[in-house]
């Protein structure tokens, strides 16, 4: 489960509770969270989310309140030329703002949570911006100083092939809020058993990927070594603006693929985003270096992308 799921979810639990949401309006140097991240605080004190790791949470809370208690929205300024940053603890050597404001029809509408949460599901990307002068937020567009916060699908990764890479692959990513599908019709390699808690899908790739259909937040890797199983779901995930899409095997190997890609009619820019052979080069040995490499390449290509 990923930050904004967890937000989302709480908000649910919460609803009809007084709340405040904070949120990273802006970054420099090295913030501990990224811009957009969200804290989401209730009246009674407990909170959900973070906006720096843990250095200036305890002074978020004392302004949330202030804020659930009435008082207007505020940007609070933190970074290491500021004493009270110190006080506060920042001392990554970064600096931060934070939007606090309330949870409410004048600051950031409970409604905008269900639309958030229903544009995750359809598999869109939802934006808000915020008047930071006021600390209202819309979905329509907002005149002068406005912080914008895009909101972008779960991000996904689609495993073809049921194979020792892939145990070690969805495990790897699990703690990064990932949705993780392994994808083989071949039953003896497909069970819980060997990948518990984890989404299964015995469809022939090309079948599974095309209902699947990944975007820009999607990873499809191809781990099987079987042509007649690789070879379909790289040809239906080129098809589509998969975020990320490799190919493990050799360079060799993957010479001898995109021969077989082309005449099947992919083009010379679509075979260039095959991640091939998969992975970061770090000299990986064994099933779970070689999946730490993929993972680390298709975090960055998801990155790289946003």
């Amino acid at each position: 489960m990923n930050d904004n799921d967890i937000i989302l979810n709480t908000a649910r639990d919460w609803a009809g509770a007084p709340m405040a949401l904070a949120t990273v309006v802006s970054t420099w140097g090295s913030a501990p969270r990224p811009r957009g991240s969200h804290m989401l605080i209730h009246a009674d004190g407990r909170f959900e989310g973070s906006v720096s790791g843990g250095c200036v949470e305890t002074d978020i809370l004392a302004t949330a309140a202030e804020v659930i208690g009435g008082a207007p929205a505020v940007v609070k300024h933190y970074g290491v030329a500021d004493a009270a940053a110190w006080e506060v603890g920042l001392p990554c050597g970064g600096e931060i703002a934070v939007l606090v404001q309330p949870v409410a029809a004048d600051g950031f509408d409970p409604e905008l949570f269900d639309r958030i949460a229903e544009a995750r599901d359809e598999g869109r990307s939802l934006t808000i911006q915020t008047d930071l002068g006021s600390g209202q937020s819309s979905l329509r567009p907002i005149e002068g100083a406005a912080f914008v916060n895009r909101y972008d699908p779960p991000r996904r990764l689609l495993i073809i092939g049921a194979v020792q890479i892939a145990q070690a692959l969805v495990e790897l990513v699990r703690p990064l809020g990932i949705a993780t599908t392994v994808i083989d019709p071949r039953a003896r390699f497909l069970t819980a058993e060997r990948f518990p808690g984890t989404t299964l899908d015995d469809r022939w790739p090309d079948e599974a990927v095309a209902a699947l259909n990944p975007g820009a937040t999607s990873a499809v890797v191809t781990l099987s070594h079987d042509v007649k199983i690789d070879d379909p779901a790289l040809i239906e995930a080129l098809r589509r603006p998969t975020g990320y899409v490799a190919a493990l095997g050799s360079r060799k190997s993957h010479a001898a693929r995109r021969e077989r890609l082309a005449a099947a009619g992919i083009g010379e820019a679509d075979l260039d985003r095959i991640d091939g052979p998969a992975g970061l080069a770090i000299g990986a040995i064994g099933p779970a270096e070689i999946a730490l490499s993929i993972a680390a390449a298709m975090v960055k290509a998801l990155h790289d992308r946003a």
